[in-house]
């Protein structure tokens, strides 16, 4: 068996994308041109990388444990930094010898030994005390207490019975994202098998149904499997139809029935982030070409676009229903608005990507987090920076506001801002002190996304540990829990706010987790 550079490039590509690194697959991917290469990503099975490498050290740990005669002797076994060096392997066939002279088995000592000297690197020495058992016990240690964080994030108590949570099972490759139906229990999701898919999940149904929405495209005159992952989807305010933006670099608009509407054609390379007006008259995007684009929702024509970044752009958000904002690895964000030849507003002061960008309700306040770990509240009254909120310790992928209006909790609560980040907390901000009013600090793996509940009572989080949490935004604590059988990428409740949506992947099965909230209410 032998493998080509693309090959090689696209399970480390694929790996990234399960690990939930989009950013890192995104760069690596246009590095490497795996959009050029003639792999169909749809053959490759989950955990690809992982499985192979698995069984390299498999095959290494055979080598140095298998004689001559076939004899297989037992031995501790190899971590991946044992594998790959040479001082590690000669070391574990000294113990082998020494393990058979003590066993008084003089051929085993001659067997090890010559092995040993055949595996030996002269050009590596290893340093007293630096041997690999410690590096290997070092790491199970490490392991054991990663599984103790785990198993403290939840309690009886709180924990979500499996009765609570129904898996819809469908996808054949990870599933990034999910979404609501403003209007129904229709449940949007899309994912790495250039499918998006839309689940009745209403009560009236005994069974969920769904709706398959395969993105193709035209290929010698028909239509084939893009093959490209469905990156962003976002439902317009009166549920009617859909909008979905895939790593083909198109957007297409979707009725609820699963019939294709529209399809807008104009980024050149994958789109990462679309949405909706408030109107419902234009949908905006922005792509790896470096710019962002108002469409014509009716038409699916372009009605202008706005090519500002000198990077590709990440995330778009509305701050009414002709001016948005749009954020980059650039650094930069940009206030911009239908009609101008220039953005009304730029923002700088982030010292590395900006990851995503949200307008508060009223659309006074635009929030931002980046790679630097830290939040910052912009305001278009002054060019710098509101509060430059500086706490998390890691990366913070993505943030969200609190909702205000008649139908919260209390509308004279004062605005919250929740952030996730990949040092695996939640913070909760008070945006007008500027202060950090609740730490969340259960999940135990880097949290990809947060979502209030309509009423604004409460807070999901879901994170690469598996688990959906559901957090009480007044006090700060763990409500309930649900612990599932793979990493959590996106969390979200419908409009009633009896249900959270939750996408996962475990590696090897594609699933969504609708969890019933009532108990919360």
């Amino acid at each position: 068996m032998s493998f080509s550079s693309d090959e090689v490039n696209f399970l480390v590509y694929r790996y990234l994308q399960e690990s939930g690194f989009s950013h890192s697959a995104f760069t690596f991917g246009v590095e490497s041109h795996i959009a050029q290469s003639n792999i169909n990503g749809g053959l490759v099975p989950p955990a690809a990388l992982l499985s192979i490498i698995q069984k390299g050290l498999q095959f290494t740990e055979a080598e140095i444990s298998i004689g001559e005669d076939g004899v297989e002797r037992q031995i501790d076994s190899l971590s991946l930094i044992d594998a790959v060096m040479p001082d590690v392997v000669s070391t574990r066939q000294r113990e082998l010898s020494q393990r058979a002279a003590q066993s008084g088995d003089k051929n085993d000592v001659v067997m090890a030994e010559d092995n040993a000297t055949k595996t030996e690197d002269p050009g590596v020495t290893t340093a007293p005390n630096a041997t690999p058992t410690s590096m290997a016990s070092s790491g199970g240690q490490q392991s054991v207490n990663s599984n103790a964080m785990q198993d403290n994030s939840a309690n009886s108590a709180i924990e979500i019975p499996a009765s609570k949570a129904t898996v819809l099972r469908g996808h054949e490759s990870e599933v990034f994202i999910c979404a609501w139906n403003p209007a129904s229990d229709l449940l949007a999701s899309g994912s790495g098998d250039s499918t998006a898919r839309i689940w009745n999940m209403s009560e009236s149904t005994q069974t969920a149904q769904q709706l398959v929405l395969r993105h193709c495209i035209q290929k010698g005159g028909t239509e084939v499997p893009s093959n490209k992952d469905v990156t962003s989807l976002d439902w317009n305010s009166d549920g009617t139809l859909l909008a979905t933006g895939s790593y083909d670099g198109f957007a297409r608009i979707w009725t609820t029935d699963g019939r294709l509407a529209s399809t807008l054609g104009q980024h050149k390379g994958p789109i990462f982030a679309l949405k909706w007006n408030k109107k419902g008259n234009y949908i905006l995007s922005a792509g790896v070409d470096k710019t962002t684009i108002i469409w014509d929702a009716s038409t699916g024509q372009c009605t202008q676009q706005f090519a500002y970044h000198c990077a590709p752009a990440l995330d778009v958000d509305w701050q009414s229903n002709v001016s948005f904002a749009s954020c980059s690895t650039d650094q930069c964000i940009h206030v911009c608005k239908l009609g101008a030849e220039k953005p009304i507003k730029t923002f700088t002061g982030h010292s590395n990507e900006v990851n995503a960008i949200k307008w508060c309700p009223s659309g006074s306040l635009l929030a931002s987090c980046s790679d630097d770990m830290t939040l910052k509240i912009w305001s278009m009254k002054q060019d710098s920076c509101v509060h430059d909120l500086q706490a998390h310790q890691k990366e913070i992928y993505t943030i969200k506001w609190s909702p205000t209006g008649p139908n919260t909790h209390n509308p004279n609560l004062p605005l919250i801002l929740a952030s996730a980040s990949f040092d695996s907390t939640v913070r909760l901000w008070e945006v007008d002190r500027g202060t950090c009013i609740y730490t969340l600090t259960k999940h135990s793996e880097p949290v990809y996304s947060v979502a209030f509940s309509p009423d604004g009572r409460f807070l999901a989080s879901g994170s690469f540990d598996k688990c959906v949490h559901i957090w009480s935004t007044q006090s700060g604590q763990l409500v309930h829990s649900y612990k599932g059988t793979g990493g959590i990428f996106e969390v979200c409740w419908n409009a009633r706010g009896d249900k959270v949506g939750a996408s996962a992947s475990d590696g090897s099965s594609f699933n969504l987790l609708v969890l019933n909230a009532e108990p919360y209410s």
